[in-house]
Order: C-alpha cells, then structure tokens, then sequence
C-alpha cells in the first residue's frame, strides 16, 4: 500500500496527515502530526452486526502513551494503568464530534483508538485525535458522512489566536475547541474568565475559517487513499410492525404527553408496552419485546417533536424559553465545611464542600508535566437518582465528563492558593435526575462553595437548552428535561456569572446547526442564567465571612531560604517535634519561602506558629528575648534563646557589679531576659544581661 499525504496550515503550524505505512489492518489508519506532537488514530469495525442492542455502539479510546514525553510511568507499577481523567475527557471529546456523522440504524461495532506516539509538551494532541479520527473515518470503507475538523481558539489580551501552545494558553481569558464540516458546528467545548457571548461567537467563526482548510486536507488524503464505503445493514423497524404499534397507540400517545410527573410518564410508559406484548398478533408471530419498544421509541419521538414544534407545547407544560421551578437550600449538613442543595423541577444536587490542606492537593501527571490542583469536583450519579437498580462501580465516563464540565465552569471564579490557602474539593451528589443534572451541580456548588467561606468572585449558575429541528424551522427549548433531551437535536450547555460565560459545552444528534441557532442559544442562556442567579442569591448573596469551625486553621508565614535547614533539623527532628507537640501540620514550599501551618483547631494552630516563629524568626541587635542558660564556662554562659539559636552571655555583660564566679550569678535552665548586643560577620551572638535589666528599668521610671 503507497503512502499518502496531505498538510494544512493550522494557525502558526502545520498539520499533516499520513497513511500507508502504519495499522494496515485496521480499516482506516491516519498518523496525524504537528510539530513534535504525533498522534496515530485508527477506525475498525466489526463485519456483524450486534444483535438485540438498541443503539450505536461506537467506542472511542484515547491513550497518552508516557514514553511520548521521553518518561518511565510512575509508581510501582511501570506501565500505563486505567485511563486517566485527561483521556477519558479527550476521548468524550472525539466520540462527541464523530457520532451525528454515521448512519441511523448501525449495529455494528466501531471502535476509534488514538494513541499518542510523540509530545513535544508545547501542542496539545486532542485538537489532533478529533482530526485523526475524521481522517481515519473518511479514508476507511466505514459508512461516515464526513470529513469534519476540528481546531482550539483562544483569546488572550493580544487578541484571538488560533492553534496555541499550552504556554500560550495559560494567557487564555477564553479557551475554546470546535469541531465542524464546512457548513456546520458539530461541538463546541470553552473554558473562559466570564467572557461575553459576542466574544465566544467570534472565535467560534474565527475556528471555522481554519477548519475549512484542514478539512480540504482529508479530502484530499480521502481522494488519493480513500476506500469505497461499504453498506451494512442497518436497523430499522418492520414496516408492518411499526404501522401496527402505531395505530394501536394513537390515543394513549396524548395521554402520555399530559402527564407532567417523569416517575408517572415511565409507569404509563411501562403498562403500554407490557399491554402491547400481551397482544396475540405478537403472540402468534413470536414478536421480541424489544421490537415493540423500538417501533414505540419512534412513534413517541415523532410525536413530542410535532407537538412541541408545531403547538410550541412542552411535554411538562411550559413555553420553550420557560424555567423548571428552582429551590435553593445552603448550609443543611451540620458537620460539613460547606453544603448547599439545588433542585430544579425534578432534577436535584446536593453539593459538598470540603476545605482541605496543600497536603491535599491533587498531582497530575501529563505529558506537558507535573502539575498540582487545589480545586476538585467530582460529580455521582447514583442509579436511585433515576429510580433504577445496578452495582456501585467507580466512577464511569459520564461522570467523570459532567465533574470535569462543573469545575470547568467554576475554577475561573475559585481564588488563587495566595487570596485562600486551602485545598478545595466539591462533590455533587445527583439525588434526582431529569435532565441538565450537570448544570444544576455547577449552581449547587456555587452555593456550597459560599457556605463553606470560600471567597469566590461571583456566583455561577448554567443552564441547558435544547433544539427541536425539522427541515428549515426549528425551536430551541430553554432548561431541558430529560424527554426533550432523549428525542431532542441538542444539548447546549452554557454556565457563567451575571458578568460572562466561564464554560459552554455543545453536543447535538444531527449533523450540525448554523451560526445563528448558536447566536440565538447563547443570547437565551444569558437571559436564563441571570433568572437562576436570582434565586440562588436569595438563598445566600455572599461567601461567608468565616470558614466552618470543623474546617482546619491554616496559617502562612514568610522563611528566609536560609533558614529552612534550620526549621526541619538534622534528619527531621525539629520539624517533627513541632507536627507531634503541637499537633499542627507544616508544609514548606522553598520556591516561594512560605511556611503553611495548619491544624484542627485555633490553640493547636497558635502554639505551632509560635513554636516555629522561634525557630525561623531572625534575631535582632538592640531587642530584649527570653533565654535559657544552657552552658556555664569561666568566661560567661552559653544562652538558648529558642530551640534552634544560641548566644554567648560574656562575664562582663551578666550583671553592673563585678562578677568574679559566673555559677555565683547563674545556673544552668535559669530563664533570664538577654538582649542581643551584637551579630558578627559569622553569625555569631553576643548578649548582655544587664543592658536588658537596664532597658527594663528605664521603662518602669518612664
């Protein structure tokens, strides 16, 4: 098989696109390259069908292979483990760009892998794997209604900038990947500093201009080395079947809609079908169950489309731009530094807040480097939040997608470790879902954040809109429920303060929408997020002066580099004679001479810095300390002012009257007060008894 190439200006680089040579087995494979960051994507899938399943089954994997970086894995075990959160998201990323693009009615497996060969930790490889993976797609026999491309925009105080490094983007006030055909958005994933929604619609046209090019490339790459698409088959519902089911549901289809309740929709749902397999045609002909669900699935779909497109009526009742109702409650758990719960109509989230140490922080471990984080939310959806029954496992893709969205939406808004030095961890508890479950955790950890004292900028809220498109008209829904979102064409997500929009996350089930939909979605989510900011000042309008009693004291104090031996002792001791008397714990950051000292409570905290004041704190000519005498000699006494300093008391400076027998004045554990007459160029003390006595007294007279 020849080689094939093809390269496209991507901002300052070059991206260039290669099969040929590597994975020709797969059905489609593409090496795609910029500068020193190389990604290899490859597209399978299976030759059969699955049976009974009732939708796509397309799996993206995404991998950061540690020898890109030139590193050996960390820990005990020297291999790469379970997918780290950056993949899951990035794959998210991939999965959620491609799969409006392939055929209603594929059972087949398809499985994308992009794996990341090379890193030269300045370009980031997930722009990358969404182009790798289109390329890989368009080239391959696999039914694929592409190219798309995709490209990240940022906007610094300069100015926008396409393609950036990572350098470049820690600048960033507004960090944004799209990814889109020529004529269409297909996804859209921004982080920004509440930045306006004319700012994110021009760098949303500024990525599409670029995108053009790149997509020119995969065709090009598709012409010279593109297969010719193969035809599964595809799912679709018996005709007779689907006209039977059809006719026999028309009159509950209206029934159904009326009911509000979600828990009520379900169980009506639920006796419909049950009553439909009882039926002796499906009897007679050996019908599955999930046949009729399928044809019913479709009947349902058609009909809450037309109705809330042609009747502008909601299945629950409200107009499209109408909120759920919102209650706000903060401050309802009694022992934990921050809580708050948030509920909107049926969908609720109790956030926690937990205000932690720098011990706590969390490392990352990338290819671009070691990084620390001290904010975290992690977001849980439990089964009961549904009403369903399956094990407990860790954490699956989807939760760890709508966590990483929520803290997207609020790091911009979380203080820096200098204005609050603590670690900072939310979690959303989903205690009832019915659609936008991570929208209502970004408000419900705003409000837990306030409650716990964290100062942060401004209250977040998100909301997310929903699309209902048919042919040329269309209708975008404002605060989707679960109903509108499983037979909508759209989940629009957007989250920011009364000021801007710190995060927006597009994901839709067709094949892309235009730049007005997105114009009109981002004006509606504005007006809607400042109707929710309302109600969650109502319940609380600020951050609370104070953090929880239960939360640690943590104090800061500067340390001269010098002196930081001096603090942790030979071997640790001192250190940790401070951590086991006075129950505290130190962390010494030497970049930034800082001392953090935390503890349990106030008198724990207080005598820990005063134990390590002593130690760190410079002695001054001319002021009066407390000593204790450590060493008697003929020539004077040896002092310890603190654990760690010492002095010479000379003979001449203990007393006004001659002093003929030093053990006549002192004796060793005496406290005196001293006063430090002199620091040589060495380092040296020299202290003086009388000239202390002296000082005392003359304040007395005074």
């Amino acid at each position: 098989m020849k080689t094939s190439k093809a390269k496209a200006l991507l901002g300052a680089g070059e991206i260039t696109f290669e099969t040929g040579d590597l994975a020709k087995q797969a059905n489609g494979s593409v090496l795609v390259q910029l500068n020193g960051t190389v990604i290899l994507v490859t597209a399978c899938m299976s030759k059969e069908p699955r049976e009974d399943i009732d939708f796509f089954p397309l799996l993206v994997d995404y991998q950061e292979k540690t020898y890109a970086a030139g590193r050996i894995p960390g820990g005990f075990f020297k291999r790469e483990g379970r997918p780290k959160d950056i993949e899951i998201l990035t794959a998210r990323l991939v999965d959620r760009s491609i799969r409006p693009l392939f055929p209603e009615g594929v059972r087949n497996n398809v499985q994308v892998v992009c794996v990341v060969l090379s890193s030269d930790a300045e370009n980031d490889p997930d722009v990358l794997a969404i182009n790798g993976a289109s390329a890989a797609l368009s080239i391959s026999d696999i039914p694929f209604s592409g190219p798309i491309a995709a490209v990240r925009v940022i906007k610094t105080n300069q100015g926008f900038l396409v393609n950036p490094t990572y350098q470049q983007r820690a600048e960033a006030v507004l960090d944004l990947v799209i990814s889109a055909n020529s004529e269409k958005i297909l996804m859209i994933e921004a982080k920004a500093y509440q930045a306006s929604e004319e700012d994110a619609l021009e760098a949303i046209k500024l990525a599409h201009a670029s995108i053009k090019e790149v997509i020119k490339a995969q065709e090009k790459l598709k012409q010279e080395a593109g297969k010719q698409k193969s035809a599964p088959a595809l799912y679709i519902p018996d005709e007779e079947m689907f006209g039977w089911v059809k006719e026999k549901t028309k009159d509950s289809l209206s029934e159904l809609y009326e009911k509000k309740d979600k828990e009520l929709r379900d169980a009506f749902r639920k006796d419909l079908l049950e009553n439909l397999a009882k039926d002796p045609k499906f009897q007679e002909q050996e019908v599955k169950p999930n046949i009729i669900k399928d044809c019913f699935e479709k009947i349902e779909k058609e009909f809450v489309r037309k109705k809330i497109l042609n009747e502008k009526i909601r299945p629950d009742g409200r107009k499209p731009q109408d909120l759920r109702s919102i209650t706000c409650q903060v401050g309802i758990l009694p022992r934990t530094h921050g809580s708050a719960l948030f509920t909107r109509g049926q969908t609720q989230s109790l956030a926690v807040t937990t205000l932690g140490t720098s011990s706590d922080e969390q490392m990352i471990e990338a290819l671009q480097g070691q990084t620390y984080k001290h904010f975290m939310l992690h977001y849980t959806f439990p089964p009961f939040s549904v009403g369903e029954t399956s094990p407990l496992r860790g954490p699956s893709r989807r939760e760890t997608g709508h966590g990483a969205l929520a803290e997207k939406s609020l790091s911009p808004v979380i203080p820096t470790k200098e204005e609050f030095p603590y670690t900072i961890r939310v979690v959303s508890e989903i205690l009832e879902s019915n659609g936008s479950s991570s929208m209502a955790s970004v408000c419900a950890a705003s409000l837990s954040l306030m409650d716990a004292g964290v100062p942060i900028k401004d209250p977040i809220a998100g909301v997310a809109l929903g699309l209902i498109a048919e042919g040329e008209s269309y209708l975008i829904l404002v605060d989707i429920a679960g109903l509108e979102d499983h037979h909508g064409d759209m989940d629009f997500k957007v989250a920011g303060t009364k000021e801007g929009i710190t995060s927006i996350q597009l994901d839709l089930k067709i094949q892309g929408i235009n730049l007005e939909i997105l114009n009109q979605g981002l004006k509606l989510a504005k007006n809607t997020r400042q109707e929710i900011l309302k109600k969650m000042i109502e319940a609380l309008n600020a951050p609370r002066e104070k953090v929880s009693q239960f939360a640690p004291k943590i104090t800061r104090l500067k340390i001269n580099i010098d002196k930081v031996g001096e603090l942790i002792g030979p071997g640790g001791r001192t250190i940790k004679r401070i951590i086991s008397q006075a129950g505290v714990a130190i962390d010494i950051d030497d970049e930034k001479g800082e001392v953090t000292i935390s503890a349990a409570d106030e008198a724990s905290l207080a005598k820990g810095v005063g134990m390590v004041e002593e130690i760190i704190r410079e002695l001054e000519v001319g002021k009066i300390y407390k000593a204790t005498v450590a060493k008697i000699t003929n020539f004077g006494a040896f002092c310890d002012i603190g654990p760690t300093k010492s002095g010479l008391l000379h003979v001449s400076e203990i007393s006004n009257n001659f002093v003929k027998n030093v053990y006549d004045e002192l004796k060793e554990g005496d406290e005196i007060q001293v006063m430090v007459i002199n620091i040589d160029e060495q380092g040296r003390v020299n202290l003086s008894k009388k000239q202390a006595e002296r000082r005392a007294n003359e304040k007395e007279h005074n």
